[in-house]
């Protein structure tokens, strides 16, 4: 009987448990240890539970220990932890009772996750100023929320998490400061094109959007009072760091091998630097298809696939990833924006010489009047092998499936040209005979 250890059971290490005791219990023995009392919480969900789209939370859990329990795994939940030897292959974690528990390995799987990025200003400590990625985290900012008292929350971070909770403090019906340090929300997975469309939204939302302003300060005596950042002091009750993950491998990046970022690097069976360990989910790298080389893209999907491939590969079924492009996407007010691979700044700090083009038009043709909205696409691609890099789609009509075919695309490495004359079908219940990405692959320089 082979003895696996699993450290970490939320996205990345639910998949990998679930694939060895599903497909492999009969063989392999797995023990698992988590910090927290909790498995497998959607984050992405905390801001429709806190902005009560959502009724309760319940449902963004999808495991617990007692499911891994009955397929036969040890559980030690509340157990971080805080060695692991990989000369004598033994695990070490602590109980919150301070107990330290040792298990031994043949093979290890490390799924730490990730933690929130931090930077060095004065009121960090302050009680009302939360951080939004577990459960307890949500908990906290919801209970706030409840509080008659409270009026106005500043959210720091315009990234997928920060916009979200921005709508969240809307629909709740309070104040919403929305700050960063970039031009516009969301510059990660946009283009300015998308942006500010986003911007717009967000301000008829009813969101106070401070973009191009640096946070330097949060001022109070035993509570949160107001925020200071390099433009203005702003009174606030609550403030809502929203600023970004790193890879939490604090504990192995000294004998793994890493990314510059402290990703611990695997390959494409998640193998990392050490015989016999694997790492997955946020605290590992993974291969993009867009960059065609090894990166660090955290999201929930990706997670998944990386424990998934893992749990095959330690039980002795090779499998490989095929590489991801990093697909998203976002809702916010009933606007909708989903990206795959690359955006044109992202594309140009990676090396290449890249190119884009672009079309907005109706989804449908204008004699349909009902439910027919505008949609903008963009598409980037190298200039020199031509090969699509990634996709942008925005719009109030749910087109986002569109970006799967432009995913695979990226993937299978197909060439802007490649999709002048796409096979696409048309019916005016769904859209136009020269629809819109046709119309920018056409476009293509």
């Amino acid at each position: 009987m082979q003895k696996v250890v699993l450290v970490g059971a939320n996205h990345a290490g639910t998949a990998a448990a679930n694939a060895i005791l599903d497909n492999y219990g009969k063989t392999n023995s797995l023990t698992i240890f988590d910090a927290n009392d909790n498995i497998s919480y959607l984050g992405c969900g905390s801001a429709l539970w806190i902005g009560r789209q959502v009724k309760e939370p319940s449902g963004l859990f999808y495991c617990n220990k007692n499911v891994f329990e009955q397929k036969g795994a040890k559980v030690h939940m509340e157990t971080p932890v805080t060695k692991v030897d990989f000369k004598a292959k033994k695990v070490y974690g602590t109980t919150k009772d301070g107990k330290v528990i040792e298990e031994s390995y043949d093979k290890l799987i490390l799924a730490m996750g990730s933690l929130p990025n931090t930077i060095p200003i004065k009121g960090l400590d302050l009680p009302n100023v939360c951080r939004l990625k577990l459960y307890q985290d949500a908990q906290k900012v919801e209970k706030l929320l409840s509080d008659p008292k409270i009026k106005n929350i500043a959210v720091v971070g315009a990234g997928y998490i920060g916009v979200e909770l921005a709508e969240a403090v809307k629909r709740r019906g309070k104040n919403a400061l929305l700050f960063d340090g970039s031009n516009t929300s969301l510059s990660t997975y946009y283009d300015e094109w998308f942006t500010k469309d986003m911007d717009e939204v967000l301000k008829k939302g009813g969101v106070e959007c401070h973009f191009g302003e640096k946070l330097q300060e949060i001022k109070g005596k035993t509570n949160v009072e107001a925020i200071v950042t390099d433009k203005g002091t702003y009174p606030v009750d609550v403030v809502v760091m929203a600023i970004g993950f790193k890879p939490n491998t604090s504990i192995v990046a000294e004998t793994l091998e890493t990314l510059p970022n402290g990703a611990i690097a695997v390959d494409r069976t998640q193998k990392t630097s050490q015989n016999d360990v694997y790492a997955i989910g946020d605290c590992a790298s993974i291969y993009s298809n867009a960059l065609q080389d090894r990166t660090y893209i955290a999201l929930a999907t990706n997670a998944v696939r990386s424990g998934i491939i893992a749990g095959h590969n330690v039980a002795g079924t090779k499998l490989e990833s095929t590489g991801v492009q990093g697909s998203n996407g976002i809702c916010i007010f009933d606007y909708k924006m989903v990206s795959t691979g690359y955006n044109m700044a992202m594309a140009k700090r990676s090396g290449f010489d890249p190119e884009y083009t672009e079309y907005e038009d109706l989804q449908k043709p204008a004699f349909i009047e009902s439910d027919n909205h505008k949609v903008k696409v963009r598409i980037v691609y190298d200039k020199k092998t031509r090969r699509v890099l990634g996709a942008q789609m925005a719009s109030f009509y749910d087109m986002s499936m569109g970006i799967h075919m432009f995913s695979l695309a990226i993937e299978e490495g197909v060439t802007i040209d490649k999709l002048k004359l796409l096979d696409i079908f048309f019916l005016p219940h769904f859209n136009q005979p020269y629809n819109y990405i046709t119309m920018a692959a056409l476009s293509a320089k």
